[in-house]
């Protein structure tokens, strides 16, 4: 089975992946880091460092042996109209 490893995006950060996953197919791939990312998003929400009023970029970017093979983005932001 191939292994393919998921780094961790956070702005400008980014946190590799020495380990990585065996996984059975690009459909297992794409699940394992849509969970992965938004498992990111609800850490990020929940941390004290949380800062709303800016935009929020992360993503998981996948790669195999042989390079890139996807990247899961997600993008928020909290508009406050009222203090």
């Amino acid at each position: 089975m191939p292994r393919y490893y998921f780094d961790f995006r956070d702005g400008d950060d980014l946190a590799f992946d020495d380990e990585g996953l065996e996984l059975s197919s690009i459909a297992s791939v794409e699940e394992e880091a849509a969970k992965a990312l938004a498992d990111m998003a609800r850490d990020a929400v929940r941390s004290p460092k949380f800062d709303g009023s800016k935009n929020r970029r992360m993503a998981v970017e996948v790669r195999n042996e042989a390079g890139p093979v996807l990247q899961v983005k997600f993008t928020f932001e909290i508009a406050r109209y009222l203090s």
